[in-house]
């Protein structure tokens, strides 16, 4: 009895069961009917009030922490909806021969929109297993790939953010080491490593997870999990997701803060003035640069903002004990740890699920922050400019349609004198 119920508490919080910015329960360990009962985790049966160890993990979400079991069914759906589209039409964009031409950003930007469209699709059999009750990936020989490929991603997601925002403090901070460090040849060769450490990373989640015919379900390795809190499970996601998840993000962060200081020197100097004068006086590429800088350090402190946050709550985690197991549910209610604990975990659950925005909604900060980036979205969407009903949208402030053979350019500063890259493209494509 002992051991079941500590693999209850260990199923309510996990000290990592998933990366911080997946949902906070393994559902998977039950097989869950689409009524939210489960068929296996409770006793069950027996005359009189449930015990809490008589419970199963879908009857104590459903009893005690309604609201997390909501959120998980709610808010997904939405980012499904954003992201599908939104990373879809961002890999066309940033992947386009126009814009990866002499821009190494548009290389990450495109491989993050498909690393996040590649998260939502196996997100959705993620949640029509655990919320929902449908057996997606609770098979045998399904439950190691699908973990794998899981994983992948959210580590993935992270990783590129950290390199494009080096590549943009270098293009600022060294813009004489750019020419060198930021091609697009390199990109690409800087995005394959990325994948590999990604990859290795999550490999180690075909050894942690396993399925169990008994139980049949989608569970920890018995190997993995022996020792609890000293277990290679638990050693190994705790290890990782704080140096994933939070400190590349806090690098990140240091490296924005560097971008920034550069920025309001250049500022102070005048030099962003004159960027911005030769840009409206027809190169077009000074004011470029700086829409494109803002938008890439939106979209790294979007992801420090939302990774971050889902971490720090979940390892709160800590100090939310379980309490007596001999209690009934409605002595549970009363009971002050018992409250806390479920409070936690139904305020975790909904901020993990909005914390997940950061998969979904990276295209609305490409056309909050990139004009060009918006037009281009039309002109792909007016099949290629050939709707005229459209066509106010993609004329310039002047008035005049945008013309084949406009430049467009990326940062490249030294604080003393502005130097862009410009190429020549078949339609805007700056960001």
């Amino acid at each position: 009895m002992a051991d079941q119920q500590m693999t209850m508490a260990t199923n309510i919080i996990s000290t990592s069961t998933l990366p911080p910015s997946s949902p906070i329960l393994t559902a998977m360990y039950n097989t869950t009917s689409s009524s939210g009962s489960t068929t296996q985790g409770g006793v069950g049966g027996g005359e009189g009030p449930l015990t809490m160890q008589q419970y199963s993990m879908g009857q104590l979400m459903t009893t005690f922490a309604p609201a997390g079991v909501l959120a998980e069914r709610i808010v997904p759906p939405v980012w499904y909806a954003l992201g599908f589209p939104g990373n879809s039409l961002s890999c066309v964009i940033w992947f386009g021969a126009r814009m990866r031409r002499n821009n190494s950003s548009a290389v990450y930007l495109g491989s993050l929109a498909l690393s996040d469209l590649s998260f939502l699709l196996l997100h959705l059999l993620y949640n029509l297993h655990t919320a929902w009750g449908h057996a997606v990936y609770n098979v045998p020989g399904g439950c190691e790939p699908f973990m794998l490929f899981f994983y992948f991603p959210q580590y993935l997601s992270v990783v590129l953010v950290a390199a494009f925002t080096v590549e943009r403090y270098v293009a600022v901070c060294h813009p004489f080491l750019k020419e060198k460090l930021c091609t697009v040849r390199r990109a690409f060769l800087v995005v394959l490593l990325c994948s590999l450490l990604s990859l290795l990373l999550s490999s180690a989640q075909t050894y942690i997870w396993t399925f169990h015919p008994r139980l049949d379900s989608c569970n920890f390795r018995e190997g993995a999990s022996r020792g609890h809190d000293r277990s290679f499970m638990n050693i190994w996601n705790w290890v990782v997701d704080m140096t994933v998840f939070v400190g590349v993000p806090l690098v990140v962060l240091v490296f924005n803060g560097l971008v920034l200081r550069e920025i309001l020197r250049l500022s102070r100097n005048g030099v962003i003035s004159r960027q911005q004068s030769q840009g409206r006086g027809g190169g077009g590429g000074g004011g470029n640069s700086t829409a494109s800088t803002l938008t890439l350090l939106s979209v790294s402190f979007f992801l420090i903002i939302t990774q971050v946050t889902a971490t720090v709550v979940s390892n709160l985690q800590g100090a939310f004990p379980t309490g007596d197991w001999e209690l009934t549910g409605e002595e549970a209610r009363q009971d002050p740890t018992w409250a806390s604990l479920f409070t936690y975990v139904a305020a975790r659950k909904i901020i993990e699920m909005a914390c997940l925005s950061h998969y979904a909604c990276y295209f609305c900060v490409y056309c909050l922050t990139g004009k060009h980036f918006r037009r281009e979205v039309v002109y792909l969407l007016t099949c290629h400019g050939r709707l005229r009903c459209l066509d106010p949208c993609l004329r310039t402030p002047s008035g005049q349609r945008h013309r084949r053979g406009e430049r467009y350019s990326m940062v490249s500063s030294n604080g003393h004198t502005l130097a862009t890259d410009t190429c020549s493209t078949a339609f805007t494509t700056t960001m």
